[in-house]
Protein backbone atom coordinates (compact mmCIF):
# COMPACT_ATOMS: atom_id res chain seq x y z
CA UNK A 1 0.00 0.00 0.00
CA UNK A 2 1.31 3.47 -1.00
CA UNK A 3 4.57 2.18 -2.43
CA UNK A 4 5.53 5.50 -4.07
CA UNK A 5 5.12 7.39 -0.82
CA UNK A 6 7.06 4.74 1.11
CA UNK A 7 9.97 5.10 -1.30
CA UNK A 8 9.90 8.89 -0.97
CA UNK A 9 9.99 8.65 2.83
CA UNK A 10 12.90 6.21 2.74
CA UNK A 11 14.90 8.62 0.55
CA UNK A 12 13.99 11.55 2.80
CA UNK A 13 15.04 9.73 5.95
CA UNK A 14 18.42 8.88 4.50
CA UNK A 15 18.81 12.45 3.25
CA UNK A 16 18.27 13.92 6.71
CA UNK A 17 20.55 11.37 8.33
CA UNK A 18 23.32 12.00 5.79
CA UNK A 19 22.96 15.74 6.41
CA UNK A 20 23.36 15.29 10.16
CA UNK A 21 19.88 16.56 11.04
CA UNK A 22 18.93 13.32 12.79
CA UNK A 23 20.92 10.93 14.94
CA UNK A 24 19.83 7.41 15.75
CA UNK A 25 16.10 7.13 16.30
CA UNK A 26 15.54 10.88 16.72
CA UNK A 27 13.17 12.44 14.18
CA UNK A 28 10.17 11.27 12.18
CA UNK A 29 8.48 11.82 8.83
CA UNK A 30 5.07 11.45 7.28
CA UNK A 31 3.08 12.11 4.11
CA UNK A 32 -0.62 12.55 3.53
CA UNK A 33 -2.23 10.21 0.97
CA UNK A 34 -5.95 10.78 0.63
CA UNK A 35 -7.61 9.48 3.80
CA UNK A 36 -4.36 7.99 5.06
CA UNK A 37 -1.06 9.14 6.55
CA UNK A 38 2.12 7.14 5.93
CA UNK A 39 4.50 7.69 8.85
CA UNK A 40 7.75 6.34 10.18
CA UNK A 41 7.39 3.69 12.86
CA UNK A 42 8.32 4.17 16.50
CA UNK A 43 12.03 3.84 17.25
CA UNK A 44 13.07 4.03 13.60
CA UNK A 45 16.60 5.03 12.62
CA UNK A 46 15.90 7.30 9.64
CA UNK A 47 19.32 6.57 8.20
CA UNK A 48 18.41 2.89 7.98
CA UNK A 49 14.77 3.38 7.02
CA UNK A 50 13.19 0.76 4.76
CA UNK A 51 9.67 0.62 3.26
CA UNK A 52 8.51 -1.96 5.81
CA UNK A 53 9.44 0.35 8.71
CA UNK A 54 6.45 2.58 7.98
CA UNK A 55 2.92 2.69 9.32
CA UNK A 56 -0.23 3.64 7.45
CA UNK A 57 -2.88 5.21 9.68
CA UNK A 58 -6.20 6.97 9.25
CA UNK A 59 -6.85 10.44 10.63
CA UNK A 60 -7.89 8.95 13.97
CA UNK A 61 -4.47 7.33 14.28
CA UNK A 62 -5.77 3.80 13.69
CA UNK A 63 -3.19 1.63 11.92
CA UNK A 64 -4.58 0.23 8.67
CA UNK A 65 -1.37 -1.24 7.20
CA UNK A 66 2.34 -1.68 7.85
CA UNK A 67 4.19 -1.46 11.15
CA UNK A 68 1.70 -1.48 14.06
CA UNK A 69 3.77 1.01 16.08
CA UNK A 70 3.65 4.46 14.46
CA UNK A 71 5.95 7.22 15.69
CA UNK A 72 5.25 8.58 19.16
CA UNK A 73 4.87 12.00 17.50
CA UNK A 74 1.85 10.82 15.49
CA UNK A 75 -0.47 13.23 17.41
CA UNK A 76 1.70 16.12 16.17
CA UNK A 77 1.62 14.93 12.57
CA UNK A 78 -2.15 14.36 12.61
CA UNK A 79 -2.78 17.77 14.20
CA UNK A 80 -0.78 19.49 11.47
CA UNK A 81 -2.71 17.66 8.75
CA UNK A 82 -6.00 18.64 10.36
CA UNK A 83 -5.03 22.30 10.75
CA UNK A 84 -3.02 22.92 7.56
CA UNK A 85 -3.04 21.97 3.91
CA UNK A 86 0.34 20.27 4.28
CA UNK A 87 1.08 17.19 2.23
CA UNK A 88 4.06 16.16 4.37
CA UNK A 89 5.64 16.74 7.79
CA UNK A 90 9.31 16.41 8.75
CA UNK A 91 10.65 16.56 12.32
CA UNK A 92 14.30 16.42 13.37
CA UNK A 93 16.56 16.91 16.38
CA UNK A 94 19.16 19.05 14.60
CA UNK A 95 21.75 20.54 16.97
CA UNK A 96 21.72 24.24 16.09
CA UNK A 97 17.93 24.25 15.92
CA UNK A 98 17.77 22.74 19.41
CA UNK A 99 20.32 25.26 20.71
CA UNK A 100 18.34 28.24 19.43
CA UNK A 101 15.07 26.73 20.67
CA UNK A 102 16.56 26.39 24.16
CA UNK A 103 17.58 30.05 24.34
CA UNK A 104 15.20 32.13 22.20
CA UNK A 105 11.51 32.67 21.55
CA UNK A 106 12.13 33.02 17.81
CA UNK A 107 14.94 32.19 15.42
CA UNK A 108 16.43 35.68 14.94
CA UNK A 109 16.24 36.80 11.28
CA UNK A 110 19.92 36.98 10.38
CA UNK A 111 19.35 36.22 6.68
CA UNK A 112 16.72 37.08 4.10
CA UNK A 113 16.12 33.38 3.35
CA UNK A 114 13.93 33.54 6.45
CA UNK A 115 11.09 34.74 4.22
CA UNK A 116 10.97 31.37 2.43
CA UNK A 117 9.61 29.93 5.69
CA UNK A 118 6.75 32.41 5.79
CA UNK A 119 8.46 34.81 8.19
CA UNK A 120 10.40 34.71 11.42
CA UNK A 121 10.43 31.16 12.77
CA UNK A 122 8.69 30.85 16.13
CA UNK A 123 9.59 28.56 19.03
CA UNK A 124 6.74 26.41 20.36
CA UNK A 125 6.56 26.06 24.18
CA UNK A 126 8.08 22.98 25.74
CA UNK A 127 5.75 20.02 26.23
CA UNK A 128 6.34 16.29 26.64
CA UNK A 129 7.04 14.56 23.33
CA UNK A 130 4.06 12.78 21.84
CA UNK A 131 1.58 14.83 23.88
CA UNK A 132 -1.52 16.74 22.79
CA UNK A 133 0.02 19.83 24.43
CA UNK A 134 3.04 19.62 22.15
CA UNK A 135 0.84 19.20 19.08
CA UNK A 136 -1.21 22.24 20.06
CA UNK A 137 1.82 24.41 20.71
CA UNK A 138 3.53 23.51 17.45
CA UNK A 139 0.33 24.01 15.46
CA UNK A 140 0.08 27.54 16.90
CA UNK A 141 3.75 28.28 16.18
CA UNK A 142 3.27 27.15 12.57
CA UNK A 143 0.35 29.47 11.88
CA UNK A 144 1.20 31.29 8.61
CA UNK A 145 4.63 29.63 8.66
CA UNK A 146 6.21 26.58 7.06
CA UNK A 147 8.53 25.70 9.94
CA UNK A 148 8.88 26.05 13.70
CA UNK A 149 11.32 25.26 16.48
CA UNK A 150 10.29 23.27 19.55
CA UNK A 151 11.62 24.35 22.94
CA UNK A 152 14.30 21.91 24.23
CA UNK A 153 13.36 19.47 21.48
CA UNK A 154 14.00 20.13 17.79
CA UNK A 155 12.46 21.49 14.61
CA UNK A 156 9.49 20.72 12.38
CA UNK A 157 8.57 21.72 8.85
CA UNK A 158 5.64 21.14 6.52
CA UNK A 159 5.51 21.01 2.73
CA UNK A 160 3.43 20.00 -0.24
CA UNK A 161 5.55 16.83 -0.38
CA UNK A 162 8.28 15.26 1.72
CA UNK A 163 11.07 16.77 -0.38
CA UNK A 164 9.77 20.27 0.26
CA UNK A 165 9.31 19.58 3.97
CA UNK A 166 12.92 18.35 4.18
CA UNK A 167 14.21 21.38 2.25
CA UNK A 168 12.53 23.64 4.78
CA UNK A 169 13.88 21.63 7.70
CA UNK A 170 17.37 21.96 6.24
CA UNK A 171 16.86 25.70 5.78
CA UNK A 172 15.81 26.09 9.43
CA UNK A 173 18.97 24.32 10.56
CA UNK A 174 21.14 26.41 8.20
CA UNK A 175 19.61 29.63 9.55
CA UNK A 176 20.08 28.43 13.14
CA UNK A 177 23.70 27.56 12.43
CA UNK A 178 24.36 30.95 10.79
CA UNK A 179 22.88 32.69 13.80
CA UNK A 180 24.83 30.54 16.26
CA UNK A 181 28.12 31.26 14.50
CA UNK A 182 27.40 34.98 14.14
CA UNK A 183 26.53 35.26 17.82
CA UNK A 184 29.98 33.94 18.78
CA UNK A 185 31.56 36.90 16.97
CA UNK A 186 29.33 39.58 18.47
CA UNK A 187 25.71 40.73 18.52
CA UNK A 188 24.38 39.89 15.03
CA UNK A 189 22.65 42.54 12.97
CA UNK A 190 19.08 41.33 12.47
CA UNK A 191 16.78 42.14 9.57
CA UNK A 192 13.80 44.34 10.32
CA UNK A 193 10.21 43.82 9.18
CA UNK A 194 10.59 46.28 6.29
CA UNK A 195 13.74 44.53 5.07
CA UNK A 196 12.10 41.12 5.23
CA UNK A 197 9.05 42.45 3.38
CA UNK A 198 11.31 43.91 0.66
CA UNK A 199 13.11 40.57 0.35
CA UNK A 200 9.78 38.79 -0.02
CA UNK A 201 8.74 41.17 -2.80
CA UNK A 202 12.05 40.55 -4.53
CA UNK A 203 11.58 36.79 -4.34
CA UNK A 204 8.19 37.19 -5.99
CA UNK A 205 9.46 39.62 -8.64
CA UNK A 206 12.33 37.33 -9.60
CA UNK A 207 10.30 34.13 -9.20
CA UNK A 208 13.12 32.88 -6.99
CA UNK A 209 12.79 29.71 -4.94
CA UNK A 210 9.98 27.17 -4.64
CA UNK A 211 7.85 29.20 -2.23
CA UNK A 212 7.28 32.77 -3.37
CA UNK A 213 4.12 33.53 -1.43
Amino acid sequence: MHGTERSALVAAGRRLAAGGLVRGTAGNLSVRVGDHVVATASGTDLGALTPDLLSVVDYNGVVVAGDPRPTSELPLHLALYRETGAGAVAHAHAMSSIAVGCTHDVLPPVHYMTVLLGGVVRVAPYATFGSAELAEGVTTALRDRQAALMRNHGSVAVGSDIDEACERLELVEWLAEVYRRAATLGPPRLLGDDELAAAKRQFVRLDYGRDNR
